[in-house]
């Protein structure tokens, strides 16, 4: 599934997988979300449950779309967060991975605290 993140300064878009926990995800769309910033990591609250994936971890590629089981929240790091050793994405605690953000996730940059954001499937 392709989602549509739009925020006041830009757009992306977030390629979904099929596992359990991208499916919860995209039951929840569409939605409204405020934007937090952490580093470089942006992360909003989605009315999701789910559980921690055997595989879950907390060091992921930039633009890799997770599922923050503990904060019930999305985050999207696309560079060094405060926890980060040398330019990785680390997370705060291990996440499960559940899609890929289209192109280069440096775009997220523009995104700021408090930034209203919109989540909306793409059809077709």
């Amino acid at each position: 599934m392709r989602v549509r993140l739009i925020w006041p300064r830009g757009e992306a878009v977030m390629v979904l997988g099929t596992d359990v926990n991208a499916s919860l995800v995209a039951e929840a769309l569409p939605a409204g979300a405020m934007a937090h910033c952490w580093g470089d990591e942006v992360y909003f609250s989605l009315p999701v449950i789910a559980e921690l994936d055997a595989d879950a971890t907390d060091v992921v590629d930039p633009g890799t779309v997770c599922y923050w089981v503990e904060g019930a929240s999305v985050a999207i790091p696309f560079g060094p967060t405060p926890v980060s050793v040398t330019d990785e994405c680390r997370l705060v605690t291990r996440v499960n991975r559940i899609g890929m953000i289209e192109g280069d996730p440096r775009a997220l940059a523009s995104i700021a605290e408090g930034d209203q954001l919109e989540l909306l499937p793409v059809s077709g």
